[in-house]
């Protein structure tokens, strides 16, 4: 035993200062704050816990027959509604007189009195019946007393819940606010419960919705007062994952949990379970609302629940922070020798948040801290070479990679010009041939007249307009190009083949691709602040709205099958050069044509040196 100790004091003698201080420093504080605060705390936290979920349990069991006796009171309503007189007259039975007698009825007046005393009931604010009758200007809609009660469906035509039962032929749907249109929340109510019936008038059905609108200030209410917790929320949900209503609406959308999650977590109306939602403990309860098929679902968040029990811990938090502060005092006057260099080295690297890293003066002792400092200068001047060479190497890249887009787009217009050229030479048309080819060496003399890949909207305009013009001597001059970009944007630079490919797509896979294989492309262009837009706009069949996420990512293909690379590259290359925010946009109505905005920051026409023309691409 003795040798033991020996061996351990040996060893502690032998350590490092710093290490000593450390080791007696962690010894000092964090042995007795560990045993006692992994005590408490540990027993603090778990009684907390416990009595909170025990309240929300308690308030929850109270809370959510409340939410079925307001849901009931509003079926009731539409229930009641349905046995007066007048409404079994029109809907229970088939009609035959005339609805200008019918709306002007005593019994008709007699029936709107019956609802006014209804929707004085709370929570309900209002009761309509949209009818699908082909008179808008029916007695029935336009009399001042049935029609505070009855309206035709073009006011409904448009709301998510029409939508709804349009889709899906359900006879009743409990509708939260945003299934409702702007007018039903703004007059009559943010909620309501609607069942779908028939109007038979004179040997033929109309359909009918019955909508009773209520206010979702009742449910709030009820939610909000189930909780005991701040920082807690109530939130109810459908079957179809909408929220219904909330305590608070930006917590539930902070702790949503889907309506599959739930109906998979949910064992009983008294159990929570945990949870963890972005990074942070929860702990959560179900109650099912068993007549809409609803959940009810509380949140507790974990960091009130923790703010509780360090409350209790303050007194004996302050007692430690006390005794602390006694070992920190001590150990800085005991380690203040050797502090004050490793702070230097300390502050020197935080500056790497600023900038690059800068070495430090070489130390005058060779120590632990003069071997830190040595090495922390080895590293800055390893990190400041690193750094250039990747600079340079993403230089590198840029450039081969916009070279590479580039060099991908001119042999496919060659490509296909070539093999219009070949199908005039087959059929002897020599004039024709002259005149596209002195076409096409004007192209590429457009083209190619300079080494750098910047051309002006003057020349890509006419360029394109080359362009078209070979391909009318194909197709019969079928494709009418009209140009109307203003001439104070002709000057300013854009890289080649921008345009060609846009219009290129818009000929083969937008005109040509109409029964009658004509149509009109226009090019025009306007300032937007520190950009120009370019827009070309054609006539075409237009671009079926399943494939418009695919044109610009480059796996798209046209209708016709071919593929949209030529696009895809023109928009990667123009993103290269300038950035993420430029390129091209799309937007196409299918059978009316298509619109290609190019967005390009406003830079005039200059002859770039090569090393500008590489920090421009950088």
């Amino acid at each position: 035993m003795g040798n033991v100790f020996r061996r351990i004091r040996q060893t502690y003698g032998d350590m490092k200062l710093q290490t000593k201080l450390t080791i007696s420093l962690l010894l000092a504080v964090t042995i007795p704050v560990l045993m006692l605060g992994a005590f408490f705390y540990g027993k603090l936290y778990d009684m907390v816990v416990s009595y909170t979920i025990r309240q929300e349990q308690d308030a929850s069991a109270k809370t959510s027959p409340l939410i079925e006796e307001t849901v009931q009171k509003v079926v009731d309503t539409s229930s009641a509604f349905s046995t007066l007189p007048f409404y079994k007259k029109l809907f229970h039975q088939p009609v035959n007189s005339p609805m200008s007698t019918l709306a002007e009825s005593a019994q008709a007046q007699e029936f709107v009195r019956q609802v006014q005393k209804i929707t004085d009931q709370e929570p309900i604010t209002r009761i309509r019946v949209y009818i699908d009758w082909p008179n808008e200007k029916s007695p029935l809609f336009a009399s001042p007393s049935t029609g505070e009660v009855f309206a035709p469906f073009s006011q409904i035509k448009g709301t998510y819940w029409y939508g709804i039962f349009q889709g899906t032929g359900a006879s009743e749907l409990y509708c939260p606010s945003f299934y409702l249109g702007a007018q039903e929340q703004t007059e009559y109510g943010d909620m309501a419960y609607i069942r779908s019936g028939s109007l038979y008038y004179h040997g033929v059905s109309y359909k009918t919705y019955v909508a009773v609108y209520y206010s979702s200030a009742t449910l709030t209410s009820v939610l909000s007062e189930n909780l005991a917790l701040e920082g807690s929320v109530s939130y109810i949900i459908n079957e179809r994952d909408n929220l219904v209503a909330s305590s608070d609406s930006s917590l539930s959308g902070i702790y949503w949990l889907s309506y599959g999650t739930i109906e998979d977590s949910f064992t009983s109306s008294n159990n929570f379970i945990e949870r963890t939602i972005l990074d942070s403990k929860i702990y959560a309860g179900f109650y099912r609302i068993n007549k809409p098929g609803w959940f009810m679902v509380t949140v507790l968040p974990s960091g009130p629940l923790i703010d509780q029990s360090n409350q209790i811990m303050v007194q004996y938090v302050i007692l430690y922070l006390v005794f602390l502060a006694l070992a920190l005092f001590l150990s800085t006057l005991s380690a203040r020798s050797i502090t004050g260099r490793i702070s230097s080295v300390s502050n020197q690297m935080k500056t790497v948040r600023q900038g690059p890293p800068v070495p430090m003066e070489s130390p005058a002792f060779h120590d632990e801290v003069g071997d830190l400092i040595d090495t922390y200068n080895y590293m800055t001047r390893q990190l400041n070479q690193l750094l250039e060479n990747q600079a340079k190497a993403a230089e590198d890249l840029r450039i081969a990679e916009f070279n590479s887009l580039q060099a991908q787009i001119n042999p496919h217009f060659l490509y296909n010009t070539m093999d219009m050229i070949n199908w005039m030479a087959l059929q002897g048309r020599t004039s024709e041939i002259s005149n596209a080819v002195q076409s096409l060496s004007r192209f590429y003399k457009l083209t190619l007249s300079r080494k750098q890949s910047i051309s002006t909207i003057a020349q890509e305009d006419e360029h394109v307009s080359i362009y078209v013009h070979l391909q009318n001597m194909r197709y019969h001059d079928n494709i009418e190009f009209i140009s109307d970009v203003p001439d104070e944007l002709m000057e300013y630079q854009i890289p080649k083949l921008t345009l060609q490919p846009v219009v290129e797509n818009a000929i083969l896979h937008g005109i040509l691709e109409k029964p009658s294989k004509s149509g009109t492309i226009v090019l025009t262009g306007w300032m937007e602040g520190e950009d120009i837009i370019l827009l070309i706009s054609d006539d075409g069949v237009g671009i079926a709205p399943e494939k418009m996420p695919t044109i610009l990512s480059g796996t798209g293909q046209s209708a016709s099958g071919g593929t949209n690379i030529a696009i895809y590259n023109t928009h990667r290359r123009l993103q290269i050069l300038y950035g993420e925010n430029y390129g091209l946009s799309y937007s196409s109505v299918p059978g009316e044509g298509t619109e290609v905005q190019i967005r390009i920051p406003a830079k005039r026409e200059s002859h770039l040196s090569s090393t500008e023309y590489r920090k421009q691409l950088s």
